[in-house]
């Protein structure tokens, strides 16, 4: 055999090595960093984004701040207090405002997003938590009520975002209503009701109930994200861990998974099909949506403990965690992954 030939031989292993790892796929996620948060103690809440002016937003529930960071670097710039128990985030990018929704004293709060200044207050029943944007109708649509301010039901609220304007409100007979999703075209939205272990169908111009639909088999429905495109509802359950898909059309259940435990967000991202579920026991779950009604795990991507909610953020790729502090010694934090190319 010639010399040619001879190290033809030896290298063939090496040069298929070398296409198997760049047929490879990319990483799911990639950790980009970690900013660190000393000093603070309990949960963090929701978050948002300011994708031209650079700011990721971050609720210290437990902590009655606002944290703010610079989106690309994830470096730490500010701190409001002028905040209770606040909760969910809204930034509104034409009016430069954010909506703060507070559980404490505060209520739900108007900011100025430039100089951070308090313009107003929107005056609902005590306990404002979980809230959710009708973006083509400008609505916003606020829970308020429940168990944690001694209430034995909740309102959903339909507000005007910049004018604090309540257009009308509905009580719902829960203690516990969390999580919304809104049709961006058509008339609807679904709310987890989950002392009752249910999904409310509600006509988003009048708030009157269309359906109730029941999670079989699972309890304690805290988050809510739905493809429109398909017509699916991703359900997230603690009691046990699970991802269930629902058919937003009829309530059926097309498909359920295992999840993480302690998951306070779930997020679906359209342009790579897939379902990012954080749970605060440290990792992070992604799955890939085949089609309507077939998912499989991709990865459990480890995080840290107490990394329970987050926000995506599609526009740039990144997906941003707000890791709680907890019973372990850890400190607070947030991470910053990578999202791969879209195909």
């Amino acid at each position: 055999m010639s010399i040619r030939c001879r190290l033809a031989v030896l290298l063939m292993p090496l040069l298929g090595l070398a296409v198997a790892r760049a047929a490879a796929p990319p990483p799911p996620l990639q950790l980009l960093g970690r900013t660190v948060l000393p000093g603070y103690s309990g949960d963090f809440d929701h978050m948002a984004a300011d994708i031209r002016g650079k700011r990721l937003f971050m609720a210290a529930e437990d902590h009655g701040t606002l944290e703010v960071f610079n989106l690309v670097t994830g470096a730490h710039e500010h701190t409001l207090t002028t905040f209770g128990t606040p909760h969910g985030i809204l930034f509104l990018p034409r009016a430069n405002r954010l909506i703060v929704t507070d559980s404490g004293k505060a209520g739900t709060v108007i900011l100025d997003a430039r100089t951070y200044e308090v313009l107003g207050h929107i005056k609902l029943a005590p306990g404002a938590d979980s809230m959710s944007y009708d973006a083509p109708r400008g609505r916003l649509y606020i829970v308020t009520g429940g168990s944690d301010v001694g209430m034995k039901h909740c309102w959903i609220n339909e507000v005007g975002p910049l004018t604090g304007h309540v257009f009308r409100r509905v009580r719902v007979d829960s203690d516990h209503t969390e999580a919304m999703a809104i049709e961006p075209h058509g008339r609807r939205m679904f709310v987890d009701i989950a002392d009752h272990d249910e999904v409310a169908v509600l006509d988003k111009h009048t708030l009157k109930t269309l359906a109730l639909w029941p999670i079989r088999g699972a309890r304690l429905n805290l988050s809510m994200a739905l493809d429109a495109r398909d017509h699916r509802l991703f359900i997230i359950t603690r009691k046990p861990s699970r991802l269930v898909v629902m058919d937003s059309d009829n309530g059926r259940t097309v498909a359920e998974l295992d999840a993480p435990a302690t998951v306070d967000g779930v997020f679906y991202d359209a342009a790579r099909r897939r379902i990012y579920v954080p749970g605060g026991a440290g990792a992070v779950g992604v799955y890939q949506q085949e089609d309507a009604d077939h998912y499989r795990l991709l990865a459990d991507v480890p995080s840290m403990q107490g990394a329970k909610s987050g926000v995506l953020v599609p526009a740039i790729g990144r997906l941003y965690l707000a890791v709680s502090p907890g019973p372990h010694g850890q400190r607070g934090a947030m991470l910053r992954y990578a999202l791969p190319p879209s195909r």
